[in-house]
């Protein structure tokens, strides 16, 4: 589920992520393709702006949005998410 981005609203750097339950915790996705950027800002053009907040020592923009997205998941001690499409 995203909860966040970071960047301008049209071209999203990063995503802010729930993944899991909804009280787990925010992580960022890598940074985005810029074709899939294109595409996620459309889709959050009429999000709802909640104010800014911190993940993994990044501010990102909190938005109200029911958007989901696919992810690959990184093995490792970082376990890296990486956006692979919107769902």
């Amino acid at each position: 589920m995203v909860v966040g981005f970071t960047g301008p609203r049209l071209r999203p750097q990063h995503l802010a992520l729930v993944v899991g339950d909804e009280d787990s915790q925010v992580r960022l996705s890598t940074r985005l393709e810029p074709v899939l950027a294109a595409h996620i800002g459309a889709a959050l053009t009429d999000a709802e702006v909640v104010g800014e907040r911190r993940a993994e020592g990044e501010t990102y923009t909190r938005i109200q949005t029911d958007l989901t997205v696919e992810v690959l998941a990184g093995s490792g001690r970082h376990g890296t998410l990486t956006v692979v499409r919107m769902r």
